[in-house]
């Protein structure tokens, strides 16, 4: 629970904490898109590497990013264990009378697992650099072109930015009820599967009696400030694009280019190499070629 960092927010004086937010939110939302067009493994080291540059210019140390993988790690594992017992195209590997497993599976489910691990990492770059005010003005300037059609846009954005806000919140609590519970003699990692489900009650009912309470004081404290009470609210910090911010998200377009390149152009004109029918597309063609005629 400890290592859950989705939603909290790192104060440090870096040049990506100052990049407006409309920004970020639009290059996050960009670069979870591309994630879905790359295709071979020398585009997913290339993008890693982008992401850890990125990582060390915003100061965040890497130890607080990568925490998050811990928790989606249970995720990966099973999602790669599905992907590789239940593809059927390929190459046998090994077979059994139930299950087989073939050479498309496991590039699928690395692939998969690459995928699922850069966009965990990206998102909470976005959370960690960017504070829930900054998250919720840009949200709310974003949609604005749905206020066309009577679409509550700043409650919308107050929703999202509340929620993601809680989430460290509910862990903590999470976290301390357990503890709490464990004192008095609770034993919740003993058993088996229904043992734990059974166990994790004593857990789960003050948890939702203290996120209802939590949501009850905050419109109370809300209604008290006679929050929304104007339809024509003002900013204290009102969005200006900077130049930095022009560099930053013409940067990521040439990324997003390359990508695009590598999945349609790339490779394309060269012969892909045979390696008993496992998948090499894209740059990985080159590279293969290149190695191949040194050696």
């Amino acid at each position: 629970m400890r290592d859950i960092t989705f939603g909290q927010y790192y104060p440090v004086a870096s040049s990506i904490h100052k990049i407006d937010a409309r920004i970020k939110i639009l290059v996050t939302l960009l670069f979870m898109i591309t994630v879905f067009f790359i295709v071979s493994y020398s585009a997913f080291a290339f993008m890693f590497f982008m992401l850890a540059l990125v990582i060390a210019i915003s100061h965040v140390p890497y130890k607080i990013v990568l925490k998050t993988i811990k928790g989606i790690l249970f995720l990966l594992i099973f999602t790669a264990l599905i992907n590789i017992f239940f593809t059927s195209s390929g190459n046998v590997l090994v077979s059994t009378r139930i299950l087989s497993i073939t050479d498309q599976g496991i590039n699928f489910a690395i692939k998969m697992a690459l995928r699922f691990t850069l966009l965990v990492l990206g998102s909470s770059i976005l959370t960690l650099t960017t504070t829930p005010t900054e998250l919720t003005d840009a949200l709310e300037y974003l949609l604005k072109p749905l206020k066309i059609i009577k679409i509550p846009v700043h409650d919308l954005a107050i929703i999202m930015s509340i929620a993601l806000r809680f989430i460290p919140g509910l862990v903590e609590e999470t976290d301390k009820i357990m503890m709490a519970q464990k004192a008095r003699g609770a034993n919740l990692d003993s058993g088996n599967l229904f043992k734990k489900i059974k166990a994790m009650l004593p857990v789960l009912i003050p948890l939702f009696v203290s996120a209802f309470r939590r949501a009850d004081e905050l419109a109370d404290a809300l209604d008290a400030r006679c929050y929304n009470a104007s339809p024509t609210r003002t900013k204290m910090k009102v969005f200006k694009v900077k130049a930095s911010d022009i560099a930053a998200f013409v940067g990521f377009a040439i990324l997003m280019t390359m990508i695009l390149l590598d999945k349609y152009y790339v490779g394309s004109f060269v012969s892909a190499p045979d390696l008993n029918g496992f998948e090499v597309q894209g740059l990985d063609i080159f590279i293969y070629n290149i190695i191949y005629r040194i050696g």
